[in-house]
Parts: structure tokens; sequence; C-alpha cells
């Protein structure tokens, strides 16, 4: 049994406890007929769709990774100069 300090009388019990231990609400529900269940937030939802995204996502980034490879180790691979200094541009002035 659960106790718990109540106002200045001491302990007692909390909630509707029987002497049993089981709660007054679970007793009330069998009479009813009404059963347990459990439903998931959307937001456990929207955790799950994002995690079978981020496998798909993960996968076709290592396809292309294996396709630029192949692509390095033949010597067909041809990158994109005007991004490439783009890109280094910034890190080229936040040096000087």
């Amino acid at each position: 049994m659960v106790d718990g300090i109540i106002g200045g009388k001491g302990f007692g019990p909390l909630g509707t406890l029987n002497r049993t231990g089981k709660a007054a609400s679970a007793k009330k529900s069998a009479e009813t007929g009404k059963t347990d269940r459990v439903d998931f937030s959307s937001a456990l939802q929207n955790a799950s769709k994002a995690q079978a995204v981020g496998a798909t996502q993960a996968t076709a980034q290592a396809e292309k990774l294996q396709a630029l490879k192949a692509q390095i180790e033949s010597g067909t691979y041809q990158p994109d100069l005007e991004k490439v200094a783009s890109s280094l541009l910034p890190f080229i002035l936040k040096d000087s």
C-alpha cells in the first residue's frame, strides 16, 4: 500500500486503494466490461516514420558513395570546380 501525508493528520492511503491494493477504478471498469487500451501519440508515430525515412536516405547515400568511389578508381570522376571553389571561398576569407 502506498502511504502519503494527508494534511496534518499523518499518513494515509493515496488515491482510492482498497485492501487488496487494486484501484477502485479497475474494479469499476471490470464491471462495465471495458478493457485497457494504449494509444500511441502522433509524436511516436512521426518518430517511427522519420526513422524509416532515415534508413532509406542512408541506403541512398551509401549507393551514391559507392558510385563516386567507382568513378574515382576508374579515373572518370569530374568534380564541378565552381562548386568546389565556392565552398572553399568562405574558409579562405575567414582566415584572411
